[in-house]
């Protein structure tokens, strides 16, 4: 018979991964905010997506408990990438 993994290690998993992702995209953002080129603007955006996938994904696991910092982090690197932007002229998000 397979194991079977805990729900709460699967959660657990879930939010870390969540986690990690805005944790680079802090890294992303704040390296397009210190050097801002197109190439590191465009790098922030696309791990803008991904951590986006990633919030989804833990809020689809997870019905939205558990991910509430990470949530808030997200939102906060966003509205940092968001400066990024309109201060290269490059739009919103």
């Amino acid at each position: 018979m397979p194991k079977r993994y805990d729900s709460s290690l699967q959660a657990d998993t879930t939010v870390s991964q969540a986690q990690n992702a805005v944790n680079k995209l802090h890294f992303a953002v704040s390296q397009a905010m210190s050097h801002p080129t197109e190439q590191t603007i465009e790098q922030a955006e696309r791990r803008l997506a991904h951590t986006e996938q990633a919030m989804l994904q833990a809020e689809r696991s997870l019905g939205g408990q558990g991910v509430e910092l990470a949530e808030e982090m997200f939102i906060e690197e966003k509205r940092r990438l968001n400066s990024i932007q309109s201060q290269n002229g490059q739009g919103d998000l």
